[in-house]
């Protein structure tokens, strides 16, 4: 389960999407998420469909390497729908006792099981083919216009990009970590659930260790570095719309656009 996680990781690439601006990126992922949420009916979903399965497509990222991060939710995903098949009140298609399966139930759990993978998927598409550093960047760029009044934007870009960079690193980790305490007889696995959550401990308190043992390393090594903030501050490689981007902000107007007229007409 812990290998299957892929938040913060980068595929490497040149790809069509791998070369967008980050803000590009940024951009699109936040037009993607609204678009799911303004799509109401199956039609429209198989319009996200078809949206999405073109940027996996354009990204180059292997599909099963996506659809690995998937794994990760499983359980949030089943308690998401068992919960709208059962407590959503409707037309009653079948009963037992107490639990009740109605024909609202089951279409809400069936959209809220579409919206939860495609906003997993596609804020996946745009980890895996940017950078932290271009992340960072990307974002520092588009909130800087909050710097007139005074919102710390490079410190809010370097602490995502730093979250995202330790993403893994604690990953790879915890999986060190597990493997030491299985190896000295520690059991994750059996047990009710008191008796899983106390043979965490052995796993949690060395990780919490190690995280904050990194965290002091890092600090230490910036403030060797003479780190001082965003103020002044220059960057390696200077952000530029390309032709690229300005076609790939045309297709998102019009995906948009699809959207609103979908959601205005009730298809």
């Amino acid at each position: 389960m812990i290998r299957d996680i892929t938040i913060g990781q980068y595929y490497p690439g040149n790809s069509v999407i791998h070369r967008l601006d980050p803000r590009t990126k940024f951009v699109g992922t936040l037009a993607f998420v609204v678009s799911v949420f303004l799509f109401h009916t199956f039609p429209g979903y198989a319009v996200a469909t078809v949206f999405l399965a073109g940027l996996i497509a354009l990204s180059t990222v292997p599909v099963k390497f996506i659809f690995k991060g998937l794994k990760a939710i499983f359980v949030l995903l089943l308690i998401t729908i068992i919960f709208n098949i059962v407590l959503t009140p409707g037309e009653i298609l079948w009963k037992f006792g107490f639990i009740k399966i109605t024909k609202e139930g089951l279409k809400l759990a069936g959209t809220m099981a579409i919206r939860l993978v495609y906003l997993v998927i596609g804020s996946s598409i745009m980890t895996l083919t940017t950078t932290p550093n271009q992340l960072t960047d990307g974002l520092e760029r588009l909130l800087r216009p909050l710097n007139k009044i005074h919102v710390p934007v490079h410190e809010i870009a370097m602490m995502m990009s730093i979250a995202l960079r330790f993403i893994p690193i604690l990953l790879e980790e915890t999986d060190k970590i597990m493997k030491a305490q299985i190896a000295r007889g520690a059991d994750f696995e059996n047990g009710n659930l008191i008796q899983k959550a106390k043979n965490m401990v052995p796993l949690l308190v060395p990780l919490f260790i190690s995280a904050f043992r990194r965290a002091n390393d890092l600090a230490m090594a910036m403030e060797a570095r003479c780190y001082h903030g965003g103020d002044q501050r220059t960057q390696m490689k200077p952000l530029h719309y390309g032709r690229l981007d300005y076609i790939a902000y045309g297709v998102l107007v019009l995906y948009l656009a699809i959207g609103v007229a979908f959601r205005v007409l009730g298809i």
